[in-house]
């Protein structure tokens, strides 16, 4: 009787669960057999060594939270407020997520201090997200300096938001992203 292997994005996402807990070092074949319930042996099915599992982790950290994030906020239509809105909506709902998880954002950022290989990824990821801002805020609002604000304030939000321990004036954390949401979709001040 053949026994199922597990599916090379069983290790993929284990290993993403592995980076946002305790870094790269912490992406171990052992480790993740055991997370997994099984042998080692199937890793070496799908890849050549740990190095290749880190590269098609990276892979996939790069397509989930940026060109995946874009379609499926694209494929819902809509002018460009309502694409926003949908992705402020998204990207709180998926923070939590296994690849698109702020935590993994994090792990990969802080290995990317590390290793120019990884920031030179996080920079591209970084300006895809970035020119996909610029290009949404970029349909109502005319002036250059407004948009890079905008998407510098909505980008910041979204990785350092968690890291803000600050009293609101009574407001809840639902609350002010509500606020900031909106002010961020505000049509542009009109010069006198």
């Amino acid at each position: 009787m053949a026994t199922a292997r597990t599916p090379r994005g069983k290790w993929i996402e284990e290993g993403l669960r592995a980076l946002a807990a305790g870094g790269p070092d912490a992406v171990r074949v052992e480790v993740l057999a055991q997370a997994l319930g099984v042998s080692k042996g199937g890793f070496y099915g799908y890849f050549r060594n740990r190095d290749a599992l880190l590269e098609e982790m990276l892979d996939t950290w790069e397509h989930e939270v940026a060109d995946a994030v874009i379609e499926r906020i694209e494929s819902g239509g809509g002018d460009a407020r309502t694409r926003l809105d949908r992705l402020f909506t998204f990207v709180t709902e998926s923070a939590d997520g296994p690849v698109r998880g702020t935590a993994v954002d994090l792990a990969v950022r802080d290995w990317a201090r590390r290793d120019p290989a990884v920031a030179a990824r996080l920079r591209r990821v970084d300006n895809r997200r970035m020119d996909y801002l610029r290009g949404l805020f970029g349909a109502f609002c005319p002036d250059p300096d407004d948009v890079e604000v905008r998407c510098l304030m909505m980008f910041s939000l979204r990785i350092g938001g968690q890291f803000i321990a600050v009293d609101h004036g009574g407001r809840t954390p639902a609350e002010m992203a509500s606020l900031t949401r909106h002010w961020l979709l505000r049509p542009p001040a009109t010069s006198s």
